[in-house]
């Protein structure tokens, strides 16, 4: 069976954040209420433990297979356990020939809501941080796996996509939205920053949206990920059992005998007169600036000659982020535009154990706090604002835990990562 080589230019290539740029316009049918992305993290504080074994879950015979992530309860928050189970069957998956491509999708009203953030915060606080870094550890290798995957992957985006969501799903071939996605990373919001291989396909976003994204935490719809080039195609929600049905009967391995079957069944679609993607020019005159501070005044200068609305909302969500990981979160998505796939999840993972390990700042946890357990809205920052974040720490963010700690081992040398 012909195997498809994954690891290929950005430029050209289906999964390529730019190869459906504004491909399609049509009628627009958008939910008349999105979830706000607190909704997704807090979900996972009141609800009891999952079975391990049933949190992936396989559909399919024949000629492909669908992983199910199932933990409806918590949104599919991704863990460790469900980590190393799609690892291990993805594996199986490529090796077997009679497979010819793989499929991904979520339980009940989500696809991913990203990390079980409220997991790591227990574990943090009961000094268990070699299972945080495991999970850092598991989730990446796998978002690697994916990304470099020999056969075509096909994520279905329905409901919320967030986070490690995103992470596990962009990088594959296929990702097909709906008029019920919401996309978003919210992680400054917490004390973070925008991780799982966020860096990369957000720094290859058009101008600076990327940046945009990873500072605010704003939501996307499922029309403007077509848009921007996060999805690939895009059906409405009423229509996804039809196009799984589809997908079912395909024998191939033929990354265009699917996207062609994805195009027949799928819908045309064009964002709102209100959305970001209309607002590209006022999106790269005000991100595109060198700091957070510069950002924040061409927000106030806009602000205030235009008295725009979009202005507004994203100097709120900036000024309700974490100083430190607006500051970090900017040089990441940044250095991610000069990176591969590989060495921004081995940059994110070192990222990753300074967030959790508070020798620099204890805002993850904080933020969580605030946000999820707590709920009281209110993260006590540290430093408490802009001016008090120094280049040392930004810097710091950026460097091995320790000397002796090893970095993301990923097998570059034999599965070829995508510029």
């Amino acid at each position: 069976m012909r195997r498809f080589r994954a690891a290929a230019s950005l430029a050209g290539d289906p999964r390529s954040p730019h190869f459906h740029f504004l491909r399609h316009c049509r009628s627009f049918c958008r939910s008349s209420s999105l979830p706000d992305a607190d909704d997704a993290a807090a979900a996972a504080a009141a609800a009891p433990a999952d079975g391990l074994e049933s949190q992936v879950l396989v559909e399919g015979s024949g000629s492909s297979r669908t992983a199910i992530l199932n933990r409806p309860s918590v949104l599919n928050a991704f863990s460790t356990a469900m980590g190393a189970k799609l690892q291990k069957l993805y594996k199986n998956w490529e090796d077997d020939p009679d497979i010819g491509f793989v499929m991904m999708k979520g339980s009940g009203r989500a696809f991913c809501a990203g990390g079980d953030i409220v997991s790591l915060y227990h574990l943090i606080n009961r000094g268990k941080i070699e299972d945080c870094k495991d999970f850092f550890r598991t989730i990446y290798s796998f978002i690697y796996f994916v990304g470099t995957y020999l056969k075509p992957h096909v994520a279905l985006l329905n409901g919320i996509t967030m986070g490690g969501g995103a992470g596990v799903s962009i990088p594959g071939t296929f990702r097909v939205a709906t008029d019920k996605t919401v996309f978003a990373t919210p992680e400054t919001l917490i004390g973070f920053h925008p991780d799982a291989g966020a860096s990369f396909y957000l720094s290859h976003l058009p101008g600076h949206l990327g940046e945009y994204l990873g500072l605010t935490g704003e939501k996307l719809t499922g029309a403007e990920m077509i848009a921007c080039g996060l999805a690939t195609h895009y059906t409405l929600d009423a229509k996804l059992p039809l196009i799984e049905e589809q997908l079912g009967k395909l024998v191939t391995d033929d990354p265009s005998v699917i996207e062609s079957m994805l195009e027949k069944y799928g819908d045309l679609v064009c964002p709102d007169k209100m959305s970001v993607v209309h607002k590209i020019e006022l999106v790269d005159k005000c991100f595109g600036h060198e700091t957070v501070e510069e950002i924040i005044d061409a927000l106030e200068s806009q602000t205030a000659g235009l008295k725009d609305s979009w202005c507004n909302s994203a100097l709120r969500r900036l000024k309700e982020a974490s100083p430190l990981s607006l500051k970090v979160s900017l040089r990441s998505v940044r250095e991610g535009r000069f990176q591969t796939l590989d060495q921004c999840l081995a940059r994110e993972y070192r990222m990753s154990l300074q967030g959790i390990s508070k020798q620099i700042s204890h805002d993850f946890c904080e933020g969580v706090r605030a946000r999820v357990v707590d709920k009281d809205l209110a993260p006590k920052w540290d430093p408490p604002s802009l001016d008090k974040v120094s280049e040392d720490m930004v810097g710091q963010y950026f460097s091995p835990l320790s000397e002796l700690e090893p970095d993301l081992d990923l097998p570059t040398k034999v599965r070829e990562a995508f510029a």
